[in-house]
């Protein structure tokens, strides 16, 4: 087969069955032979695999057929789909909020500095220049505000369930982010992640100074932290998996044999090989062809 075109539903109102069947008229359309549906969950996610269009023409032509429908689609060739290595970014990632506009709360300037975020993470100022530019108006919060802010972190959706099936199945899992250490090792431990990186906010005699100690990981330092892993563990880059949402993540997730856009600023969905739009995390799952019955939950 040419690919694997994969449908996950995230509404019970849609229509799974006409979605599936609209999907399969639009491939034949184009002159592809389609199988059988196969139905990895019931009414939620299938794999409908074809012959005849390369995956970017098989994906283009089904979410023309389904419109507006809350489902994501997923085309890729159809040979080594379960992945050995994941990437994955960590803030409106794996958690749902950024913590960095968390902290900018504690000083009356969360608004502010999470305009300074949305700009950053659409690519519309540089990275590095929009973290030091925030960094420096936390200075002189007491550090043991981040105890407090942490308070605040929430798991984005099916977040535990990819890391426990993927580790189960012998992949490696890491937390690679532009946000700080301080969260990210917290979330490593809740969340299961086999390793963490990130930026860390310099702190002196319990204060911070409104500095971040240098350098400072950025979309750069991501993308060589997904070819390092892969080659310390001898995964070919076709095996490997990034998923993030902002700008900082787009060189990983266009270098990963699959690089998935979750929830992404518009720039990063448009660019991004794979995306998803409507379901929680598990949708990575099901893009590798898992099976809701082998689903580990966290």
């Amino acid at each position: 087969m040419s690919a694997v075109v994969t449908l996950i539903a995230a509404a019970s109102a849609v229509d799974d069955e006409q979605a599936v069947q609209a999907a399969r008229a639009s491939l034949t359309a184009l002159g592809a032979d389609t199988a059988k549906p196969d139905w990895l969950a019931p009414d939620r996610a299938c794999d409908i695999a074809e012959e005849g269009l390369v995956p970017e023409q098989a994906e283009a032509a089904v979410r023309r057929a389904l419109g507006g429908l809350a489902v994501d689609v997923i085309a890729q060739k159809p040979g080594n789909r379960k992945k050995r290595l994941l990437v994955a970014d960590m803030e409106s990632t794996i958690i749902e909020q950024e913590m960095l506009d968390e902290l900018g709360d504690y000083v009356g300037l969360k608004d502010h500095i999470a305009a300074i975020t949305a700009r950053a993470m659409n690519g519309e100022i540089d990275f590095k220049g929009a973290v030091r530019e925030r960094v420096a108006l936390l200075k002189g919060l007491n550090e043991s505000v981040v105890d407090e802010v942490w308070q605040r972190a929430t798991l984005m959706p099916g977040a535990k369930t990819l890391v426990s099936t993927m580790r189960t199945n012998g992949a490696t899992c890491v937390l690679v982010s532009g946000g700080f250490r301080c969260f990210t090792e917290r979330v490593r431990q809740w969340v299961g992640f086999d390793d963490d990186r990130g930026n860390v906010l310099e702190v002196v005699d319990g204060v911070m100074t409104g500095a971040v100690v240098e350098p400072i990981l950025d979309k750069d330092s991501k993308l060589e932290a997904l070819l390092a892993y892969a080659g310390e563990r001898h995964v070919p880059t076709v095996e490997t998996m990034s998923v993030g949402d902002g700008a900082n993540d787009l060189p990983m997730l266009l270098a990963a044999g699959l690089g998935v856009a979750f929830h992404a600023k518009p720039t990063v969905a448009a660019q991004a090989r794979a995306r998803v739009d409507h379901g929680d995390l598990t949708a990575l799952l099901f893009a590798q062809g898992y099976r809701i019955g082998e689903f580990v939950e966290g």
